[in-house]
């Protein structure tokens, strides 16, 4: 019962802030379980953004895989050092995601899925733009990229998902994470993806801002609905 207060302590903080929490937070199991329901030991590589301490490579091992098929992407080196020792046999990559190549995830490595725990929201859009289109470059032809988001849209602006073939669904919202939290898949459409070029597409000024600053905590459509168009 002590912890009560301190959860709704929480909750306040982020009604006001939602970027606040989310960003000393560590996810919760339940979403955890969520970002991963879909990946088992029969998926093939999986890479992980922003691991953190590992929460959700955890649920991702208890789904059967094996560290050798993880590929961690962590830009902290204190948390990359502690992933380390606590997977070992993964691949640990210190880097940046929005610089895959840089960081050593090569162009010719496909994966068949993508976790993402990055703060897309505290992100600006161009930044946002180089990890997905990177992301793009390197998913297998079914693959599939899982984002969560303490918002209540896809963290993804449309304009971006356009530009590199991609489209999201709501796979569902974690009411009692804190923050609640909701999960995104985001996959190929069937028109081919437009990654020829680097330049960022364009978005405007407050559209991405608008995501951010969005505290409405309804799910604004049902589970498995395309929502990629905002």
């Amino acid at each position: 019962m002590h912890q009560m207060p301190q959860r709704l302590t929480f909750l306040r903080q982020w009604l006001a802030n939602p970027l606040m929490v989310g960003a000393v937070l560590p996810s919760g199991r339940f979403l955890a379980r969520l970002m991963t329901q879909a990946i088992d030991q029969d998926t093939g590589s999986v890479l992980e953004l922003g691991p953190g301490t590992g929460v959700f490579t955890e649920a991702l091992l208890k789904r059967g895989l094996v560290p050798e098929q993880l590929t961690l992407v962590e830009l902290d080196e204190r948390f990359a050092n502690f992933l380390s020792r606590r997977f070992p046999g993964a691949r640990i990559v210190q880097g940046n995601a929005a610089r895959l190549s840089a960081a050593g995830v090569g162009r010719d490595v496909t994966y068949s899925a993508v976790i993402s725990g990055l703060p897309l929201l505290s992100m600006p859009t161009r930044t946002i733009f180089r990890i997905v289109e990177g992301v793009a470059r390197r998913l297998g032809p079914s693959g599939n990229l899982y984002q969560f988001t303490y918002g209540a849209r896809c963290p993804i602006a449309h304009a971006i998902l356009e530009r590199l073939g991609l489209e999201a669904s709501l796979l569902g919202t974690v009411m009692w994470n804190l923050p609640p939290a909701s999960v995104y898949r985001i996959s190929r459409t069937r028109v081919d993806p437009k990654v020829t070029s680097a330049s960022e597409p364009h978005v405007a000024a407050d559209a991405h801002t608008a995501l951010i600053n969005k505290q409405n905590l309804t799910v604004m459509c049902w589970e498995g609905e395309r929502v990629s168009r905002q």
